[in-house]
């Protein structure tokens, strides 16, 4: 049993584990704080408040929700509330709406097509602020993953000697050529570990590369045909590129940042103005549901089998199950089991909305010249990740709260982020637009 696999409670439960339960307690400590600011309801069983919320003033006041997603493994937790029948547990019905692309998803959040969306982090962040588009005032309402994308290189690196970002730095150096590698839209994750893993070994991605934006269930096509080097996309199709022989592993996205936030899910400011307590009442259904996925590996066999349908991800299962499972090969020889592997819930801490996370992307948008200049870090991330209404919606799901809002991580280059100096960090870097 893996930690990506089980919460620490549950790993305690059933091993005795006391470090896992000692987690668990520094974790819990900030949910008594959260508690006793609360109304009563909060006091009450998990099954009681759930009714509770659907109900009276509390009742949504939008009971069928069409939530856009991209065919990806961390789709999941959307796609199960929906399933499993959590959603109707809060009081809503969620309608998982699957989408080609994620300006199509932009799009139609903007428009209300869509009432909220499985959605790239830095996107949301970028459409609030006008990036890459027109500019609307938008919501983050949870966390919904963390872990579990891939940087993949083709078969031509591999044969040139690339093994990793170190031989890649020293092949690109050597070798001069056009180097070309996709990324999902120029203000998500997946640009940005890109950029910041090139970064980290001297390689400027704009400078030394050509980058280009490619929809995620059309990376694996377009490096068959040799349309680019390297791609940064999420799973499946980072072990799909494996499966069908085409390029390898280079490195994961938790070995960029461990534990780092992923998708989210999405809103704009308008719909949870109009619909608060709907708003609540999703981010309680999918919680429960990243909980349940989170439980054990059979409930993560079952949710790889599920999303493979062709109404979701549409492929095989082999495909999806064993990095959900959180083992890993390659495509090199090396075969491990991480412990960081894609993580839907973790008592929660996969899920809350930290402030840090989202300034963290602020600082790689103004890093990348995407900014032009600062904005205010932590005022935009107050006004953009609605963690009020998350912790309502924790309540309502049973869901343990952290001490602090910010967090403190150390990626790749040893550099630490802790969102306490945001323009300095985003400053600092030595490979910059």
């Amino acid at each position: 049993m893996t930690p990506s696999t089980r919460s620490p409670s549950a790993d305690a439960a059933a091993n005795g584990d006391l470090s896992a339960n000692a987690g668990r307690r520094k974790w819990l400590c900030g949910t008594a704080r959260a508690v006793a600011g609360a109304s009563l309801l909060s006091l009450v069983d998990p099954l009681v408040r759930a009714g509770a919320w659907a109900a009276g003033t509390d009742a949504p006041e939008k009971t069928e929700v069409k939530i856009g997603f991209i065919p990806l493994t961390d789709c999941a937790s959307v796609v199960m509330a929906s399933v499993l029948g959590l959603d109707k547990k809060h009081g809503v019905t969620i309608t998982p709406s699957k989408e080609a692309s994620w300006a199509a998803v932009r799009d139609k959040l903007m428009n209300g097509e869509l009432d909220m969306a499985h959605v790239l982090y830095g996107m949301v962040y970028g459409v609030h602020l006008g990036i890459g588009g027109p500019k609307k005032d938008m919501a983050v309402l949870m966390s919904l993953n963390q872990n579990g994308q891939a940087i993949t290189l083709s078969n031509k690196l591999l044969a040139a000697g690339v093994r990793d970002g170190e031989s890649l730095a020293r092949l690109m150096a050597s070798d001069k050529r056009e180097y070309t590698f996709a990324q999902t839209f120029p203000t998500g994750t997946h640009a940005m570990w890109l950029y910041y893993w090139l970064a980290s070994y001297g390689i400027h991605p704009m400078k030394d590369a050509k980058v280009i934006t490619v929809p995620p269930p059309q990376m694996v096509a377009n490096m068959r045909v040799g349309n680019m080097d390297g791609y940064c996309v999420g799973e499946p199709w980072g072990a799909r590129a494996i499966l069908d022989k085409i390029g390898y592993t280079a490195v994961t996205s938790q070995g960029i940042w461990t534990d780092h936030p992923e998708k989210v899910l999405g809103t704009s400011a308008d719909f949870v103005s109009r619909h608060p307590n709907t708003a609540r009442a999703v981010t309680a259904a999918i919680l429960e549901a990243g909980k349940w996925i989170d439980a054990s590996p059979a409930n993560r066999q079952k949710t790889a089998e599920t999303i493979a349908a062709k109404s979701y991800v549409n492929t095989d299962a082999s495909g999806i199950i064993d990095r959900m499972l959180g083992r890993y090969d390659d495509g090199l020889g090396k075969s491990w089991t991480d412990e960081h592997a894609m993580r839907f819930y973790a008592d929660g801490a996969a899920n809350f909305p930290y402030l840090s996370d989202g300034m963290w992307f602020l600082t790689q948008h103004k890093r990348w010249g995407l900014l032009k200049e600062h904005p205010d870090y932590l005022a935009m991330a107050k006004q953009i990740n609605r963690i009020d209404l998350y912790k309502q919606a924790a309540q309502a799901a049973g869901v343990a709260l952290p001490a602090s809002e910010m967090r403190t991580s150390k990626l790749i280059d040893g550099v630490v982020w802790d969102g306490s100096n945001p323009a300095a960090y985003a400053d600092g870097f030595k490979v910059k637009a």
